[in-house]
């Protein structure tokens, strides 16, 4: 591999917005965290793996954070593990992310039975390999300053490793690269089998008089099953271009559009998700809102036996975007 290129500098203005971002994704991680917590009746399979790639978004940001406040200049103890942090939640990231999708397919379209020998097997893979990722990379000195030309002020490979790109590699690039193939392709699978299962369903239709009921739903689903993959590879492909351009040792790397669209690819994945599952997903976001506009009447004085009735009787026939325990099914209760 030839030279590497200067460093690249990073503006206040940069910095300030990447950090922007970290926030934004800390924020909503923990918000992701906290709904699971808070409401037991919304902790289906698909949300609970939601919750995993949520704490590893948000130990992801929390690490990244730090990188670009402190803009590294130099290989130090903090830049070791703050790089060290980064690269296992980055990596635990993407495979949390290809877990929800495999578990999809399986129950969706194999309708096959999961258990919690499933459960098991995620998190042997997803939280294992980036922790034997990292504990070698570290061992073998391979983190370290990059001169944020893979990077945007954090830490990551070391600049002076000559297989640098191997461990570029190991450390995330090529489970990235991976799934840009498989989020793409199990999600289609998906959506094509519940096409196939609505087109199957529509001749029954005349005689089904809640049929139409369905449809703002399962509409719902639809789309964010397409948002899934296309939101993750829009994120994502900021860093894999700077990849290329470092190995193709382009001045490219450096521009100033690029970096900032690589700082705030990498660090948003948690504001994404929350976006996603708490803010558009209907019963979660009436669940939130109704929360804090009760915190609100609670502070003046109103009846709690209002709120509390509120709670334990909910209406789950009225909100059209998350079916009731009854009706529940894995692809619908992942919206």
């Amino acid at each position: 591999m030839p030279a590497p290129l200067p460093p690249t500098e990073l503006p206040t203005s940069e910095r300030v917005v990447v950090l922007v971002s970290c926030g934004l994704s800390f924020l909503g991680s923990s918000l992701l965290v906290c709904t699971h917590a808070l409401w037991p009746e919304l902790r289906t399979r698909p949300r609970q793996l939601l919750l995993y790639l949520s704490l590893a978004d948000l130990l992801s940001a929390l690490s990244y954070f730090y990188g670009v406040l402190q803009d590294f200049d130099r290989t130090s103890w903090d830049c070791v593990l703050q790089g060290a942090v980064s690269t296992f939640a980055n990596t635990s990231s993407f495979f949390w992310t290809m877990a929800i999708a495999l578990y999809l397919y399986i129950t969706i379209v194999r309708g096959s039975p999961t258990g919690t020998g499933l459960l098991c097997c995620f998190h042997a893979v997803s939280w294992g390999v980036p922790l034997g990722i990292t504990v070698a990379a570290v061992a073998l000195k391979k983190i370290g300053y990059d001169a944020s030309n893979v990077s945007v002020g954090w830490c990551w490979v070391n600049l002076d490793a000559e297989d640098r790109v191997l461990w570029m590699l190991l450390t995330g690039k090529v489970w990235e690269i991976l799934a840009y193939v498989i989020l793409p392709v199990l999600y289609i699978l998906i959506k094509k089998h519940i096409n196939r299962a609505h087109a199957a369903l529509s001749e029954y239709r005349p005689i089904l008089s809640r049929a139409p009921a369905f449809q703002p739903r399962t509409s719902i689903a639809d789309k964010k099953l397409i948002l899934i993959p296309v939101i993750f590879i829009i994120l994502r492909v900021w860093s894999t271009v700077r990849f290329i351009l470092t190995l193709c040792n382009s001045p490219a790397v450096q521009n100033s559009v690029l970096v900032v669209l690589h700082g705030i690819g990498n660090t948003f994945q948690g504001g994404a998700n929350c976006i996603m599952f708490v803010l558009c997903t209907r019963v979660v976001r009436t669940r939130l809102f109704s929360s804090i506009c009760c915190c609100h009447y609670d502070e003046l004085d109103w009846p709690l036996q209002r709120s509390n009735s509120y709670w334990q009787h909910p209406e789950p026939h009225k909100d059209k975007d998350v079916p009731g325990p009854e009706r529940t099914k894995p692809l619908l209760s992942s919206t």
